[in-house]
């Protein structure tokens, strides 16, 4: 059965590396801590405000 896991992380100007950084850790910890084994997929989208502006990133992982 496939599963689908969703992180999100709100990014802040001039702040966008370390943001990415530890959205990366905590997909890395989640993956390690469920002790999954297959990846079937990781996206990522960004989350906008009403002027166009890039505010937040949407990472979604498939796993079996």
């Amino acid at each position: 059965m496939v599963k689908v896991k969703t992180f999100t992380s709100e990014l802040k100007i001039f702040h966008t590396k370390n943001e990415l950084d530890s959205l990366d850790e905590k997909v890395n910890k989640f993956i390690k801590e469920n002790k999954i084994k297959k990846i079937i997929s990781v996206s990522d989208t960004c989350a906008t405000d009403n002027t166009g502006a890039t505010i937040g990133i949407i990472r979604v992982v498939d796993y079996t």
